[in-house]
């Protein structure tokens, strides 16, 4: 039953990646509660299946023209440099501490989904997706803040690129393509720091791969077909949920 369990939420998680960006954080309370890996394990098995999931995402996306890569380039450099950083934090800090933090963190993400406007340029075609100077730095500050939060937190960086970028007002389908190439450069850069601390249960991730990326094909799919706020809506409840519940298991 738990492997089963553990089966159906890897699927939704992939599934809620493909379709908003954001679901991965679903893996760490499952990872815990169905496979016995302590919070350190969870967080770092889950965030290495994302560079396998982004890739997926990525290559979906960009079949439909859906990723605009000169915005992607500068997010990932923030990424890039935070996330391995973000992991090594992990590492040494104290178990309930950490699931504090990461619930918080998961909470905040939700509640800043939850409330942020959506652009009316749902396809991000505008003039206003040009890329400036100032966006170009705009975009690095998120990706670094973005990197830090996937290495620490192994929920992946779209949990917290998402929210940021639509509080900054860019489209919800540019926002949802990009989301899917910072997961590779983030979760690889958080996995190195990972592999070497010896965090990661391959095991684990073997066997939830398959259901990540089959969900990842379904959300990629919802993604071009669904009004992305109804989407955004039920992702943000279900961090938040999920957020809460990791918050009192680390008081307890």
């Amino acid at each position: 039953m738990g492997l089963f369990l553990l089966a159906t939420t890897a699927l939704l998680a992939g599934t809620f990646i493909g379709a908003v960006g954001v679901g991965g954080v679903l893996l760490i309370p499952a990872l815990i509660a169905f496979a016995g890996l302590d919070i350190h394990q969870a967080s770092a098995s889950a965030l290495i299946t994302f560079i396998f999931t982004g890739a997926l995402g990525t290559y979906l996306f960009q079949r439909r023209g859906s990723i605009n890569w000169r915005m992607s380039v500068p997010v990932c450099l923030g990424t890039l440099i935070a996330s391995y950083l973000g992991a090594e934090v992990n590492a040494i800090t104290g178990d309930h501490l950490l699931i504090g933090i990461i619930g918080l963190l998961v909470i905040a993400a939700g509640v800043w989904a939850l409330t942020a406007p959506i652009s009316s340029d749902l396809a991000g075609n505008s003039a206003s997706q040009v890329l400036t100077i100032k966006k170009t730095v705009v975009l690095i500050l998120v990706g670094l803040i973005a990197g830090f939060g996937s290495g620490l937190s192994g929920a992946g960086g779209p949990l917290f690129f998402v929210p940021l970028m639509l509080v900054l007002k860019f489209s919800p389908l540019l926002i949802i393509g990009i989301a899917q190439v910072i997961q590779i450069i983030g979760s690889s850069s958080g996995s190195v720091a990972n592999i070497l601390n010896s965090a990661v249960d391959f095991k684990i991730v073997a066997f939830i791969l398959p259901f990540e990326l089959i969900g990842i094909w379904i959300g990629v799919i919802i993604a071009h077909r669904v009004r992305v706020d109804r989407l955004k809506k039920v992702a943000a409840w279900l961090c938040i949920l999920v957020g809460v519940y990791m918050t009192v298991n680390s008081l307890v």
